[in-house]
């Protein structure tokens, strides 16, 4: 855990681009907030890989988003039901399980289809949030931090040998 935490601050403290950790925390959200075995995280991963985000704060989000999932998920499921169960919608719902691949994809429960919306609907505040966060942080924040003493403690410590052992 040492070092995916030495690994992040290593890419926040870098030159990598700030999109690109944005991008990760918005994939790794999407990908924690939803049930782990689906497709659409199949093609998050996919998505995650192809493209040149930084995959330790993919997997840092990933994580934190997995521990607030659980404390989520009676509204994504109250979400998925209100919509499932709308009697309007029915005809879509029927006609889209009348199809092998949006079977698959398990829209018709509760608990993916409301919590794929949601992270959906919170993702592009979460991808402006953390860029606006992460250039406010290499802006004002990184050099006064370096300064403090506490900073200076740690680094002679065994977790700043980590981190600054990390090619990045």
């Amino acid at each position: 855990m040492l070092t995916l935490l030495a690994k992040f601050l290593k890419a926040l403290n870098s030159e990598s681009g700030a999109w690109a950790l944005a991008f990760a925390f918005v994939l790794g959200m999407m990908m924690g907030f939803t049930p782990l075995w689906r497709v659409h995280n199949l093609v998050i991963l996919l998505i995650a890989l192809l493209f040149r985000i930084n995959l330790t704060g993919f997997i840092l989000s990933f994580v934190i988003c997995s521990g607030v999932a659980y404390l989520l998920d009676p509204w994504f499921h109250q979400v998925g039901f209100y919509l499932l169960a709308h009697e309007s919608w029915q005809p879509l719902w029927q006609s889209l399980y009348q199809s092998a691949f949006w079977r698959v994809l398990q829209f018709q429960h509760s608990l993916t289809l409301g919590s794929v919306l949601i992270s959906l609907a919170f993702a592009p505040i979460l991808l402006f949030a953390s860029f606006f966060i992460i250039t406010q942080y290499r802006k004002r924040i990184q050099a006064w931090f370096n300064r403090l003493k506490l900073v200076q403690m740690l680094k002679a410590n065994r977790f700043w040998a980590i981190y600054s052992g990390i090619r990045g």
